[in-house]
């Protein structure tokens, strides 16, 4: 799951691994740019262009949204930067359970603007944390963390790319990980 750049070098790292990636969710294309032509988010363009099963629901609420992912029955859920607050039928979905990769040192900075946050606040570092996923906000616990220095130059695209590689390779030992411990009451 997965919507801008960011969810890039998961998704690849993921494919690159070997695993089997039953469905892609990412968010719908919306209107951009002066023509306000449709465009797919980077992750959904990816996905297309590999011919993965691709959903974009605009809220993952309700049957028809949700069936996609029923009939996909993924044993783990991996979720970087979706865009969306997953409900609680989402989460019970994977046996393995759904594993976010953030981009800040959780707990500080949740939300949907970690990078800038750490960048306005002048952080002297930031870094990745995969935790993995509860009905609240960036609030379930930590699988695995990773610090890097935010440098006096840094900007905002370029420290979230930057991110976005530690978090695919930190996410790779991760995913394998959490695949051999399933989260308390998970059902093997």
């Amino acid at each position: 799951m997965g919507s801008p750049a960011f969810g890039l070098p998961t998704l690849r790292a993921i494919l690159n691994a070997g695993h089997d990636v039953t469905l892609v969710v990412s968010q719908p294309d919306r209107p951009a740019g002066r023509s306000r032509r449709l465009r797919p988010p980077p992750v959904a363009a990816v996905a297309r262009e590999l011919g993965l099963p691709l959903h974009q629901p605009e809220r993952l609420r309700g049957e028809a949204a949700l069936e996609p992912l029923l009939r996909a029955a993924p044993e783990a859920i991996v979720v970087a930067a979706f865009g969306q607050l997953l409900p609680r039928a989402v989460l019970d979905l994977a046996p393995l359970g759904c594993l976010n990769v953030h981009p800040s040192l959780l707990p500080r900075w949740r939300g949907a603007s970690p990078v800038q946050a750490a960048l306005l606040h002048g952080d002297p570092e930031t870094g990745v944390t995969i935790i993995r996923l509860t009905e609240q906000l960036d609030a379930g616990p930590i699988l695995a963390q990773v610090r890097t220095p935010i440098g006096p130059d840094q900007d905002a695209p370029r420290l979230e790319a930057r991110l976005a590689e530690i978090g695919a390779r930190l996410g790779r030992p991760t995913v394998h990980e959490a695949a051999t411990v399933p989260p308390t009451g998970a059902h093997p």
